[in-house]
């Protein structure tokens, strides 16, 4: 059984409150959309994180290069300036790197990743973005007994590789000194990892690529594109031609045949509540680390400076096909869960207001890796399936697809993501169908084993069957 509820869902933020807090306080230079043919050394499709940042580190290797970047929306108004604010290098992920390229891959991986979360702070600290960078590390906590111990494979393995001065097993004690919370159990402490405001880092990226040149169209969709040589991107007002290309559009790939069933878009919903720093002083949350919980169907949270509360969590309601409809920006009855499941959280919190809750779509890949490549034809290049823990991550996306587009081999470009082959999802309508039944089983197994009860058996196997079929999801 679900859980109660408390009345009417939040305000709908416009896109998020992390942009509306952004924009209200600088909307940034207009941008128009693209209205005429153009011509560029490099067209980048997608203004979120990894589409900037890839053309930031193509102006950092040559100022001189004619980067034009066409987005959909308004630049961050994706994804990027939706979700938690979680910036995580892949050490998470250490075990099925492990499996798949070996321990010298797996930490090459892990080492560079982890130099992304360093380096955005310093980049945001060089370039003046007061993107809340705050590197306090996170802590994964077990809210029932079914979550306690989840952690201790990746902490084997980490420690043989010896990469455990990194983390750190909490009891449940240590855990309620840093943030109090009636369900909390035990955990593990992650010291790497970084929380932001996410739309501030995206809308200060999107400043810093106009001061270095770049031509960025917005309301801009893409309508085609073509591999060429040379590539052509039409959108519904012009057209770029360019010498090579980047596609970094994340969950909207999902419509493209190349990636149909290499991803599949999820929802993932956010509320946030109106400053209360007397109340995360209650429960003793102070010292800025993020917080998520070992379920399938993961709740994410963190404070802010002001004192609020950020509540997240996945969604079995994305829809069928691409998933890439209304509901994925608001659905009231997901954002009403998302308010009862923040008031079992920190009771304390019951009476404090909601500012407002919102939805986006997160690129769900079959190996819950992100992967890079190239098009047929040369002169394209991807990268996509970064499911939900994208803001460390697309920072290194940006320097494998700039060293991608210029041809260059080095330390980016030889990492195993490169290349690697993803697992395929079934064709539909089996894929949208068994997306949603396995969403829909992994939040009923998890919400059962919240209350302490055992789940269905049947529920259990469907839940199961997706990580018994060769995927990396699910329990």
């Amino acid at each position: 059984m679900r859980s109660q509820t408390y009345g009417p869902p939040p305000r709908a933020a416009r896109r998020s409150w992390w942009l509306e807090e952004t924009l209200a306080a600088d909307p940034g230079e207009p941008c128009p959309p693209l209205a005429t043919n153009v011509e560029a050394d490099v067209v980048v499709m997608g203004g979120g994180y990894t589409g900037m940042w890839t053309a930031h580190f193509l102006k950092e290797h040559d100022p001189g290069i004619d980067i034009v970047l066409v987005e959909r929306d308004i630049c961050g108004g994706g994804p990027s300036g939706r979700n938690g604010g979680f910036c995580n290098d892949l050490l998470e992920e250490l075990p099925l790197l492990v499996r798949l390229f070996g321990s010298e891959g797996a930490l090459r991986v892990c080492d560079a990743s982890e130099r992304s979360v360093v380096e955005i702070g310093e980049w945001c600290e060089r370039n003046g973005v007061d993107a809340w960078y705050t590197r306090n590390g996170q802590i994964g906590v077990a809210t029932s007994p079914a979550q306690e111990g989840s952690w201790r494979p990746l902490l084997e393995i980490a420690i043989r590789l010896g990469r455990a001065g990194e983390l750190v097993e909490l009891t449940s004690h240590q855990v309620r000194e840093r943030c109090r919370s009636p369900i909390f159990g035990g955990g593990l402490f992650a010291s790497m990892a970084a929380t932001v405001q996410p739309a501030r880092l995206a809308r200060g990226l999107r400043r810093v690529l106009l001061e270095q040149g770049v031509r960025i169209f917005e309301q801009a969709p893409v309508r085609r594109f073509h591999a060429g040589p040379p590539v052509l991107v039409e959108t519904t007002g012009g057209t770029v031609r360019a010498g090579a290309g980047i596609l970094a559009t994340g969950a909207f790939m999902s419509a493209l045949p190349r990636f149909r069933r290499t991803i599949v878009p999820r929802g993932s919903y956010i509320v946030v509540t109106v400053p209360a720093p007397e109340r995360l002083a209650e429960i003793g949350w102070t010292g800025g680390e993020g917080v998520y919980d070992f379920r399938t169907a993961l709740h994410y949270l963190r404070a802010t400076p002001d004192g609020r509360i950020a509540f997240g969590g996945a969604s079995s309601r994305a829809g069928l096909g691409t998933g890439m409809g209304p509901r994925l920006d608001f659905d009231p009855v997901v954002v009403r869960r998302r308010v009862d499941e923040l008031h079992r959280f920190f009771p304390p919190f019951r009476g404090v207001p909601i500012e407002a809750g919102w939805g986006g779509p997160i690129d769900v890949s079959g190996l819950h890796l992100p992967f890079f490549g190239t098009l047929p034809g040369g002169t394209i290049h991807y990268g996509v399936g970064f499911t939900g823990g994208g803001v460390g991550p697309c920072h290194l996306g940006g320097r494998i697809l700039s060293g991608l587009a210029l041809g260059v081999e080095d330390e980016h470009t030889t990492l195993p993501l490169v290349g690697l082959e993803p697992k395929v999802f079934p064709p539909e309508p089996l894929r949208s169908v068994g997306a949603f039944v396995a969403s829909e089983a992994f939040i009923r197994r998890d919400d059962a084993l919240d209350a302490g009860r055992r789940p269905n058996p049947v529920l259990d196997l469907i839940a199961r069957l997706p990580r018994r079929l060769g995927y990396e999801i699910g329990p």
